[in-house]
Formats: C-alpha cells, structure tokens, sequence
C-alpha cells in the first residue's frame, strides 16, 4: 500500500508552535511518535510519506499515486482502529465523530472529500487538538505503548542496587540501558526504560515513565507520572506531566510540569516553569490560529516549547507560556506569556529579532554535540518559518 500521513491543516495550525518544524505525525506521545505507531500496527511492507505544510515537503515530501491509503498524522493508533483502516474498501472512509481517521482512494477524491461511502470507528480514539492534547493523555499512551512493544519480550535484569515500589512486572527495561540506585514506583502505572538511557543513583521515577534510547535522568531527579524522555534527553530537577520530544536538555534544578518541549532546546538551570495560577482559575493559551489567548478548560498547564528554544540560568516562566521556534529568554523578571518565534531578550530588556545567521551558528553548535548536522533543508525549513508575517500576533 501506499500510505500517506496528511495533515489536518487546521489542526496542525492549532498544534503550532510544535508542528512549525514537523508534520504531526512526528510528534511523540507516548514511548513512540504517531507514525511509529501507525507504522508498528499497519506494517512496514508499505510506502509511507506525508501530506504536510508546504515549507516542511522539502524534507518531508510527499509520495503519491492513484491510490493512496491516507491517513491522519494527529491521530493516535489502538489495534483495532488499525484493523479498521487495513480494511477500508476503495472509496471508503473511516470517521471518529465527524473527524477523519482515514481514507482509501485517489488525492481528488480525498481533497474534495468525495468518500464513496463512510465507515465508524469502532473505538473512540485520541486525537490531538491541541499541545496540551499531548501532556494530558500522555500517561494513558504510554501504557499502551508499554503494553504493545514489551508483548512476549523480556526485560533486561534490573540491578539490586535499585529500590522498586509497586510491581516490578511494570518495569521493561532494554539492553544496553544503565539503572543503579534508583527509586522506581509503579504503582501509579509502567515504567519503560530504553536502549542505552541511564538513569542515575538517587534518581526516583514514577510511572507512567519512558525514557527513550540514550535518554539520562541525572542524580536526584524527581520525575513524576506522564512524563515521555525522547532520545537523547536529559533531565535533573523535578518533572512532572511532560513530553519531551527529543534531543532537548534540562538537566538542573527547577521545575518543569504538564508541558511539552521541542527537540534541541535548553532549559537552564534554575528555571522554574509554572503550571498553576495563584489563584487556581482557568488558563488561557496563545492560539495560533485566533491570534489570542484562548480558554482551555484547565486548571493545570505548564510550557509549551517550539524547536531550538532556550532559557538562561534561573529564568521564571508564567503559567501556560507558549515560546515560539528559535526564542531565547534570559535574564530575571516573567517574560510574556507568549514569545514569536526567533526572538531573544527578557521581560526587563525587552525582545529583539534573532538574526538567521546567529541562528544558524547556536544550532549548528548544539546538533554537532550530536554528531547532527543542520542540513540545507533544515535552513529552509527555518527561513519560512522566519518570513512568516504573522508569527509576532
């Protein structure tokens, strides 16, 4: 089959400023992101690509033929709903509600919505609307992942060293990964442990928790339920309710919760992030698309964090802070809570542009600390995003 995974262009507008460098099925939630989901349940014998914005198609471009089996990047996969899609008849679709899971036919067909006919989920399944979707049922898809990747498979030994609360069952950890002296508590849910992640002496996990490859929680590190490591991340402190979708740092003291960050970014030692209102009210979120802040319905919302951001050393970060791509905050005082992308400064000395070119140079470092390297497409991906004449509303 040819399997596309499009994007649903209101909603990935809505999942701005994490879908300014991604198509929506690279986000993670979960142990995985959406299309490693899609593709564990669908198999990997198909073609796969993706309908995304047009400034991302040239690193993620767009295969298709006269027809294609699309399928929605925002939408996270069970087993069943899987069966479901592999099942669709030429022509068919597979609604949730009104939301398109999807559709098997021809691109026309598919953008004029021409469906043959429709078929309805047999499960209500997560989708995702908005960032504050992904923290929210984030510790629910982590048992699922849990379940579905650790099937018939067992854990490497946990040392002795390590003290365990709850039923060790709950605890799947991989070759290659290093747990010594830890506190690891799954009474509140699973805990996934994976390829060469380290978690350091004194550390306490709660579940639901994964760590995915190479990811470190250092020594001491307080990390409470629904929170997702992506590879290569690094956290100390306290975190609480949190995804972090890879190759991002927080690696000191402070205090991150219900909140979502990007990859490559930096959050310096000290900072505290605030997920509660002194006052307890309902949050209001920056909207992309309403270019205002927005009512959530929630009483609990911490950062939310686009690609190559990063704050200073003891930086205070307000309640439901939205930082666009490329911002860097620094210095005392509460910045706003919503930073454009590719602006630098504080609430003191206000904010100026970052030039692309200064730009380039930060994240050129910080990738080849990697061994990645910032690739032409990657730079074109960024110009767009900086000529955008709206991304200060």
């Amino acid at each position: 089959m040819n399997i596309i995974l499009f994007d649903d262009n209101e909603v990935r507008r809505h999942l701005l400023p994490l879908t300014y460098t991604r198509p929506t099925a690279l986000l993670r939630i979960g142990i995985s992101t959406i299309e490693q989901k899609w593709r564990a349940m669908l198999g990997e014998d198909h073609t796969y690509s993706y309908l995304t914005a047009n400034h991302l198609k040239v690193k993620f471009p767009l295969k298709a033929r006269s027809s294609n089996l699309m399928v929605a990047g925002h939408v996270v996969p069970t087993a069943a709903l899987a069966a479901q899609v592999l099942a669709l008849k030429h022509g068919e679709a597979l609604m949730s509600e009104g939301n398109l899971i999807a559709f098997n036919g021809s691109a026309p067909d598919f953008d004029a919505k021409n469906y043959v006919s429709t078929v309805e989920a047999c499960t209500k399944p997560i989708i995702l609307h908005k960032p504050y979707d992904i923290f929210m049922n984030n510790g629910m898809v982590i048992e699922q992942d849990f379940v579905r990747i650790t099937a018939a498979r067992k854990s490497a030994p946990l040392p002795t060293t390590c003290t365990v609360i709850g039923d060790a069952a709950r605890i799947f950890v991989e070759e290659g990964a290093t747990v010594d002296g830890a506190f690891l508590n799954t009474r509140g849910g699973s805990i996934y442990i994976g390829n060469d992640v380290e978690i350091m002496e004194g550390a306490c996990v709660r579940g639901p928790f994964a760590a995915c490859h190479d990811a470190k929680v250092r020594m001491g590190g307080k990390v409470y339920g629904g929170t997702t490591l992506g590879p290569h991340c690094k956290v100390g402190g306290e975190v609480e309710s949190t995804v972090m979708i890879g190759y991002s740092n927080k690696a000191h003291d402070g205090f991150l919760g219900d909140a979502v960050i990007g990859e490559w970014c930096n959050i310096g030692g000290g900072t505290t992030a605030s997920n509660l209102k002194n006052d307890y009210s309902e949050i209001k979120l920056w909207d992309y698309v309403e270019r205002r802040f927005v009512r959530t319905g929630l009483q609990f919302c911490g950062l939310i964090m686009g690609d190559h951001s990063k704050t200073g050393v003891n930086c205070m970060i307000n309640t439901a802070t939205v930082l666009g791509v490329g911002v860097n905050i620094h210095g005392s005082g509460f910045p706003r809570p919503f930073v454009a992308s590719f602006q630098e400064g504080s609430s003191n000395a206000g904010f100026k542009d970052v030039p692309l070119k200064t730009f380039y140079a930060i994240a050129e470092r910080v990738m080849a600390r990697r061994g990645m390297e910032l690739t032409q497409a990657d730079r074109d991906i960024f110009e767009s995003i900086y000529n955008i004449s709206d991304r200060y509303k």
